[in-house]
Formats: structure tokens, C-alpha cells, sequence
């Protein structure tokens, strides 16, 4: 079977092809679906192994349409690229890859359908929407605050009407009057893209039964099922949390146990949602969640709050992975053993 490695890049692509007498030959293209058609589409199906980049998955999916197989891999294996290498080149990255395709030293990572590649995309903007929203409503703020003024508290969409009620000189409402105009613009490019989301939380399988544990939304529900996109990926809710980042970080030898921070690895959107989720449980009033919530509440009176809504997240973290695969929804009485 021939084995090709190809190191992708934005512009330009370096192929190495092996043949199975142990041929080399190498050709650099330009990163475009034509242009992997024209070199890769004559050849008898081969394995393509390739790097994870923000590119990788288009390459892949380009590569098997044309009948190849295609492994994606992780690129912080080392045994990938056996040895120091001192020099470090397109070529030399391009034939390693094709000789571990052969071997088979690499590590695939895993690759999401694509409708949850789909969602990812809407939750990034999303999340960037969120961002202009907030930078544009802190530039408002910190403008009535040079007037000695005070905006005060209130929800997105009420600050151009706070911002109506203050005694503000003509021409400062004059040169805020854009800043407000983009705001409401962004605040309604943002509704829409909520009830994108929650429409297709509706239609999602596994997300309906993760909408029933409080502090749990759409958005949040959609990005646990889209980061994750399988629940037989992971064995245990052990490893789910680790592969979320919410683990202590460890550095022990010998005698010696030392554990810090977490460790802040993986997704870093859907770890954020997790602890935003968490901040709704420690404030909410809720009885079918005071276990879950007492529990939190006795942590955080040892450790501190902020370390205590953390190992709240985590442990949001797993239950919404046992409801999600087991299909079922949130039972209060289970929260505290999970």
C-alpha cells in the first residue's frame, strides 16, 4: 500500500509519497482542493497522514473524496519525529510523516462530525459577538464615568436607555451616539444567532436531557455535546474532565506530592461555560440542586470560593456526561454521588 505524509500549510503543502518498494518522491503545491485533486486524485487509494492544524480537517475531508484514507495525527507525538531535529524542514517534516504512516507511529486525534463542526463555528461567533458587546459597552462606560457620571447596572440591551437618563453635554452624546448605534446592531446579530442555537439545540440528539440540570443552557448544552461529539469517546468521567482541563496539576516525585492549579488544557470555551454554569448553581435558590449547592457551599468555606465553584464545575462536568450517555435527565438525589 503507498503511504503519504503531507505537511500542510496555509499557502503551500509539502507531499511525500512511499511506495511500497521504498520509494521517495516529493512535490510542494499549493493548498487548494484542485490543486490535491490534480496530484493526489490519479493515484490507487493510498493512507494520508497529516497533521491536526486549523487546515487539516478540509485537507482530510478533500482527500477521502478523492478515496484515500486519511488519519489525522497529533502533532506533539514525539515518536512521530523520531530522534532531535536539529534541522527542521518542510521536506524532512513531509517524509517523516509519510515513514510513520507506514509504521504506524502516530497517535490519531479524534475528529468531529460535521454537524458538530457546524455548531463549533456558531458558538465561535457567538462568542466573538459577546466580545464586541462587551469591549463596546465598557468604552461606554468608562466614557460617562470621565464625566463624573455613573452608568450603573443593567442588562445589554437597556444601555442606551441608561445612557438616555444621565445629564450628559450634547456633544458627548453626540460622539457616543455611533458606539450605541453598533451596540443595538450587535446585540440583534446576536439575538439571532441564540435562536439559531437554541433551535438547533432542539434538534440535537443528547442535548435534551443536559437542558434539565440547572445552570445549563443551549449554548452550553450544544458546546458539551459538540466538543465532545460522542459519549463512547471517553470511558469515565474521569477522563472527560481531564481532557476538559479541570483537573488539579501535578508535579510529584518520590515523597514528594505536590498538586496546583488546574490544569487548563483543552477546550477552553466549553470550560469557561462549565464554571459560568457552576456561578448559577452557587447563587441559585433552587431545591432540587441544595445537595449539589450544600456541598459546594462546605468546600468553599475550607478552600475559598473561587476554588470551590472550580470543583463545582468539574463536578457539573460529570454529571452531564453521565446523563448525556445514559439519555437520561437530571436527578437531584444523584447530584452529590456523581
Amino acid at each position: 500500500m503507498v503511504h503519504i505524509g503531507i505537511d500542510v500549510h496555509v499557502r503551500e503543502s509539502q507531499i511525500c509519497v512511499l511506495r511500497e518498494t521504498g520509494e521517495l518522491t516529493q512535490q510542494r503545491i499549493a493548498t487548494r482542493r484542485d490543486r490535491l485533486a490534480a496530484v493526489l486524485g490519479s493515484l490507487a487509494p493510498a493512507r494520508v497522514l497529516l497533521e491536526a492544524s486549523g487546515q487539516s480537517e478540509w485537507v482530510a475531508t478533500c482527500l477521502e473524496g478523492l478515496g484515500h484514507e486519511v488519519v489525522v495525527a497529533d502533532p506533539n507525538y514525539a515518536p512521530m519525529y523520531p530522534g532531535r531535529r536539529r534541522i527542521k524542514t518542510d521536506r524532512r517534516d513531509a517524509e517523516a510523516l509519510a515513514v510513520a504512516c507506514a509504521k504506524g507511529t502516530y497517535r490519531p486525534v479524534h475528529r468531529r462530525a460535521a454537524a458538530q463542526r457546524a455548531v463549533q463555528v456558531q458558538l465561535t461567533v457567538r462568542e466573538q459577538l459577546v466580545r464586541v458587546r462587551t469591549q463596546l459597552i465598557n468604552v461606554v462606560r468608562a466614557t460617562v464615568r470621565g464625566e463624573g457620571l455613573r452608568l450603573g447596572s443593567g442588562t445589554a440591551e437597556t444601555v442606551a436607555a441608561r445612557v438616555a437618563g444621565l445629564a450628559l453635554p450634547a456633544a458627548l452624546r453626540t460622539t457616543l451616539a455611533p458606539l450605541l448605534t453598533l451596540l443595538d446592531q450587535v446585540s440583534a446579530q446576536l439575538a439571532e444567532v441564540e435562536a439559531t442555537l437554541t433551535a438547533a439545540a432542539a434538534q440535537t440528539p443528547g442535548v435534551a436531557p443536559l437542558l434539565t440540570l440547572p445552570g445549563v443552557g443551549p449554548v452550553t448544552a450544544l458546546a458539551f455535546v459538540g466538543t465532545l461529539d460522542t459519549p463512547t469517546r471517553f470511558g469515565r468521567t474521569a477522563e472527560v474532565t481531564s481532557y476538559l482541563g479541570l483537573v488539579p496539576g501535578e508535579r510529584s516525585s518520590g515523597d514528594r506530592r505536590q498538586r496546583g492549579g488546574i490544569t487548563k488544557r483543552g477546550p477552553r470555551r466549553l470550560r469557561w461555560l462549565l464554571v459560568q454554569a457552576a456561578w448559577c448553581v452557587w447563587r441559585s435558590t433552587r431545591a432540587d440542586i441544595a445537595p449539589l449547592r450544600a456541598w459546594a457551599h462546605r468546600l468553599g468555606a475550607r478552600r475559598g470560593v473561587r476554588v470551590a465553584v472550580v470543583a463545582l464545575a468539574r463536578r457539573l462536568a460529570r454529571i452531564l456526561f453521565a446523563m448525556w450517555r445514559e439519555g437520561t435527565p437530571f436527578r437531584p438525589l444523584a447530584a452529590v454521588s456523581a
